[in-house]
């Protein structure tokens, strides 16, 4: 596949399935919730080995969440001080794409209660999330991760893929990152974009037939 089929592509989508850490968000929601908890160095490691595809990504979610062990009340504390950093012209597309009648999802190997107010920011229903879900002691306390969530392991991303194409019959499901789990989700996805605005990792931009640091570059194209 071209640069520019997949640029007609994008032109005819019906759904878009956007990442959130590092492609909607300027930052990884796990990592700013470890730097607040204090341990954002070792967790910081970990992500950049999921990133790359050089570990299973469940082995990666489980070891970050051992390291941050965040409590009910930490994780409270964090999502009314951590307020959503929109990528550039991020929400300006999100506009756009559904001011055209297409379906926006948030597909995330984070966590559903750091993306919904994400979605609540760019008017995303929260039954159009797909994310990993965080578990708690009826103390408080970690309890660790939903592991039945599809986003909890490798190859996640794209059983959500084939899940909303099979439901919704899309045609031309366009998938969005900045990742190696993104990328993999394409086939099922008509085709992936890769975005590399907040950072850019080697194996997505020589992989991804479409490659831009800026999302002005889609809104053009669908203009």
């Amino acid at each position: 596949m071209s640069v520019e089929e997949v640029k007609k592509l994008w032109r005819l989508t019906d759904a878009v399935c956007f990442d959130v850490d590092s492609t909607v968000c300027k930052d990884e929601g796990l990592d700013e919730l470890a730097k607040f908890c204090g341990v954002e160095k070792e967790v910081v490691a970990w992500t950049n080995k999921a990133m790359s595809g050089g570990v299973s990504f469940r082995e990666a979610l489980s070891a970050r969440l051992d390291i941050i062990q965040p409590t009910y009340c930490q994780l409270s504390q964090f999502l009314q001080n951590h307020k959503p950093l929109l990528s550039h012209k991020l929400q300006e597309l999100v506009t756009l794409i559904k001011e055209k009648n297409k379906d926006v999802y948030l597909v995330s190997g984070g966590f559903r209660s750091i993306i919904e107010p994400v979605a609540y920011i760019l008017d995303i229903p929260k039954q159009n999330i797909y994310a990993n879900r965080l578990k708690f002691y009826y103390n408080g306390d970690y309890a660790g991760f939903d592991t039945d969530q599809p986003t909890s392991e490798s190859g996640g991303k794209t059983k959500v893929v084939e899940l909303l194409i099979k439901k919704n019959k899309y045609e031309n499901l366009i998938m969005i990152g900045d990742g190696a789990t993104d990328m993999e989700a394409s086939p099922p996805a008509a085709a992936f974009i890769g975005y590399g605005g907040n950072i850019v990792r080697e194996k997505v931009k020589s992989q991804a037939k479409w490659f831009v640091t800026d999302f002005q570059d889609l809104i053009d194209e669908l203009m």
